[in-house]
């Protein structure tokens, strides 16, 4: 099973006042770019919304887990936003949104990419750790909560 800990960076995570889904995945993109993540940012941007218009990568308990696999990226890595409020997101349970974990990372590697998905499932199911990322203002300590994953 793949550990979603060394995919987490102090730079790639970020805290965000926006409107809306689009904004967010917006924000979420340009943390990445400049840390290096992503080149062509319109294109991730475009695969993002792509991904939403078949069904919503809100899974419910105020979680939204948004993906891109494109050709030409190593490696997978992962954008996590907190939200100061809730944003619509269609999501399965219809509660606003306030966490992203945006997953980016080569269209080859789809059983290292599920098992990705699968730990950070795992990892925000535990409530408490859900109510720790909503009041933690530290990219590190926030990266420090995934330590176990």
């Amino acid at each position: 099973m793949a550990k979603i800990y060394p995919y987490l960076k102090a730079d790639l995570v970020t805290f965000l006042d926006v409107p809306d889904r689009d904004q967010a995945l917006r924000s979420l993109v340009d943390v990445a770019a400049k840390n290096g993540k992503i080149s062509d940012t319109e294109a991730f941007f475009q695969a993002l919304i792509e991904r939403e218009k078949i069904v919503s990568t809100g899974i419910g308990m105020a979680v939204a887990i948004p993906h891109a696999k494109l050709a030409g990226y190593e490696d997978f890595f992962i954008v996590i936003g907190i939200l100061a409020k809730g944003v619509n997101w269609n999501a399965m349970d219809g509660s606003p949104v306030r966490m992203i974990f945006m997953i980016g990372g080569p269209d080859d590697k789809q059983t290292e990419y599920l098992q990705l998905l699968s730990a950070l499932t795992v990892a925000i199911k535990d409530e408490e750790k859900r109510k720790a990322l909503l009041v933690e203002k530290s990219p590190e300590k926030i990266v420090e909560l995934f330590k176990a994953y």
